[in-house]
């Protein structure tokens, strides 16, 4: 590892400032979970590293059932599923926290570092992209919101320009009688990456027997989170039983373009794009109904 210069600013007019000053030349630390391994393994660089966990926007987690979710770029996982009615709110999300490491990284790790590091297979994005999830990015002399969808453009890269960091990720309340499940698949519990990932989220009619609206948003197929839109769209008016479900599973597979590597081959990744959206999409009703 290189060595670079620390700083831990407490406002975000501190750390828009340092990021216009070194450009480049800095990177965000939010939990530190992924920036210091790329660190010292040479895959990134860094003359300045601005440790932004002392910025109270940057960690807070505000919820209510009127007005939603807010959440802090930097707020740690734990805290979205050890709240019982944040994770009953937010089931994707919260499925998705859980599995973010064990539980030592889950007190570090943050769902806003996870997007921002923009891994294709990164586990908190689809539950982001099915909760409509809209990111509030600010820079020295600029604000703007940005759909979750929209935020990642490819392995690693996203849409953040020099001097910018993401504030926030503003989560809209769930209505009435929907549900939402995160699922992925690896191959053992050693290799913490997933080989799929499924999210799905779901509304369904006042009796329950039937899906109003529907989203599905797939990781590790293609070189970016990608969202099942023919699939979430025929679901809309379909009753909520199993047919339907493997039938929105084998459409979400139209969606997937994954590669073969040693963690699968891409056969076998659209194979488990079905099971992982049939699967998702039967917890996240039986979620509704509750």
């Amino acid at each position: 590892m290189n060595d670079f210069a620390y700083a831990a600013p407490t406002t975000l007019e501190e750390a828009a400032a340092l990021l216009a000053q070194w450009g480049a030349r800095a990177k965000m630390l939010a939990g530190g979970t992924d920036i210091l391994v790329q660190l010292r393994e040479h895959l990134r660089e860094a003359e300045m590293v601005v440790d932004v966990k002392k910025i109270p926007e940057l960690t807070a987690v505000e919820w209510s059932a009127e007005s939603g979710l807010s959440l802090g770029a930097a707020a740690p996982c734990y805290r979205i599923y050890e709240d019982a009615s944040l994770s009953a709110a937010y089931g994707a999300l919260a499925d998705s926290t859980r599995i973010v490491g064990g539980w030592q990284i889950q007190s570090r790790a943050s769902v806003g570092g996870n997007l921002c590091n923009s891994s294709p297979a990164a586990d908190t994005v689809p539950p982001l992209i099915v909760h409509q999830a809209v990111c509030e990015i600010v820079g020295a002399h600029s604000s703007r919101e940005l759909p979750a969808a929209e935020f990642c453009t490819g392995p690693g890269k996203n849409v953040l320009q020099e001097g910018e960091l993401l504030v926030r990720m503003q989560l809209p309340a769930p209505p009435a009688h929907s549900g939402s499940a995160y699922l992925r698949f690896i191959p053992r519990n050693e290799m913490d990456i997933a080989v799929v990932g499924a999210a799905s989220w779901v509304r369904l009619n006042d009796s329950g027997d039937k899906i109003e609206e529907a989203r599905i948003a797939l990781g590790a197929v293609a070189p970016k989170p990608v969202v099942a839109d023919e699939a979430s769209q025929w679901l809309e008016g379909r009753p909520a039983t199993e047919e339907s479900f493997a039938k929105a599973g084998d459409l979400a597979r139209k969606v997937a373009t994954p590669i073969s590597d040693m963690r699968g081959t891409d056969e076998y990744r659209k194979h488990l794009v079905g099971v992982l959206v049939k699967r998702t999409l039967a917890t996240a009703v039986e979620r509704a109904k509750a």
